[in-house]
């Protein structure tokens, strides 16, 4: 049985945040940056883990019954052992080896590109190379959820598995319908400076904000924010009237930007990513001074848009900037990618 290694990336959400878990829509795309996990099929009952980015932090446990109460990155290796095994998929014993390029809380959800790499590797390793992309999404996001802590949507674990290269995925997460939109930057240019703030879903203010947004839904009687009305949402105290706000707007930003991006108008782009963080900061209080201090710094150097981006509350901000706009020394530049992957066995060398 031949080691199988699987590539996670992570993502960029070009606009439509925090509007996963509203019913709303979104578009995200895949990024080069990522996590690789290489599995290998070892003798006995147990799952053997490394951290190669962690000084080599290791982790072992059972097989049929990975236990509770880790953190950090054993809390996915578990977790998703758990759930691929409770979902009925076979595995094996294994070693799982993970490297990646992405720095935890930055925004380019590591997270999601650990679980869809971790998912890959053991059901490729299992003789599964092909399964169900929006179901891995689905147990994917259990993982975070009940393992991990983070009560986060399925925005980013279908944006990894999902993405197709040089293109945004717009999603809405009402049908979970899914469309193609292809970026055409010409020369301008799309790049993430980080604000030096790093941030956790599990313990942050994103969860406070999930809460927020149910407790609104049910006072005003729909599923999700995305079906309540502008004229309803005001009938309700704040934070909780500007938290609907902020959905509504943020849904209308996004098919905006799909049709800036179908008429190659960059600059109606960098105008909605400014809207996207003032509604962040100011409807959904999700901004800090370091990246608020960022985003301005960007702006200042010539950005024609600029916004926090992932879960805020610190990581990244992305920026769009012209041709003539000189790139900022901290600044990495990001492309449409493809999305995740099982990536070709080495040649044999003999």
């Amino acid at each position: 049985m031949s080691p199988v290694t699987a590539f996670g990336p992570g993502r960029v959400n070009l606009i439509g945040e925090h509007t996963d878990y509203n019913g709303g829509l979104s578009l995200p795309f895949a990024i080069d940056e990522g996590v690789m996990v290489t599995a290998t099929a070892i003798d006995g009952d147990q799952v053997e883990a490394i951290a190669y980015d962690l000084d080599g932090e290791q982790d072992a446990f059972a097989l049929a019954d990975p236990p509770r109460g880790a953190e950090d990155w054993r809390a996915f290796a578990r977790g998703m052992v758990a759930e691929l095994g409770g979902a009925g998929h076979p595995l094996v014993a294994t070693r799982l080896e993970i490297a990646g390029t992405l720095a935890q809380g930055s925004g380019l959800s590591s997270s999601a590109a650990l679980e869809v790499a971790l998912g890959l590797a053991l059901l490729g390793l299992a003789g599964d190379r092909d399964p169900d992309r929006l179901a891995l999404a689905r147990l994917c996001s259990r993982v975070e959820n009940d393992w991990v802590g983070a009560q986060t949507g399925l925005l980013d674990q279908t944006a990894s598995l999902l993405s197709t290269d040089g293109h945004a995925l717009r999603i809405d997460f009402a049908t979970m319908e899914m469309t193609s939109v292809p970026i055409a930057l010409r020369d301008w240019r799309l790049v993430t400076v980080d604000s030096g703030e790093t941030h956790s879903l599990a313990t942050g203010g994103y969860n406070e904000r999930r809460a927020e947004c149910a407790e609104a839904a049910e006072r005003l009687g729909v599923s999700t924010l995305s079906e309540a009305r502008a004229e309803d949402a005001a009938t309700l105290p704040d934070p909780l009237r500007r938290r609907v706000e902020h959905v509504l707007g943020e849904n209308a930003r996004v098919d905006e930007t799909v049709a800036a991006l179908h008429a190659e108008d960059l600059d109606a782009v960098g105008r909605l990513l400014d809207a996207s963080h003032a509604s962040l900061r100011d409807l959904y209080d999700a901004s800090t001074d370091a990246v608020e201090a960022t985003v301005q710094r960007l702006k200042d150097a010539g950005a024609a848009g600029a916004r926090m981006v992932g879960g805020g509350f610190g990581g990244h901000v992305l920026a769009l900037l012209a041709p003539d706009v000189p790139l900022p020394d901290d600044a990495h530049e990001v492309t449409p990618g493809p999305g995740a992957r099982i990536l070709p066995d080495e040649p044999d060398e003999r």
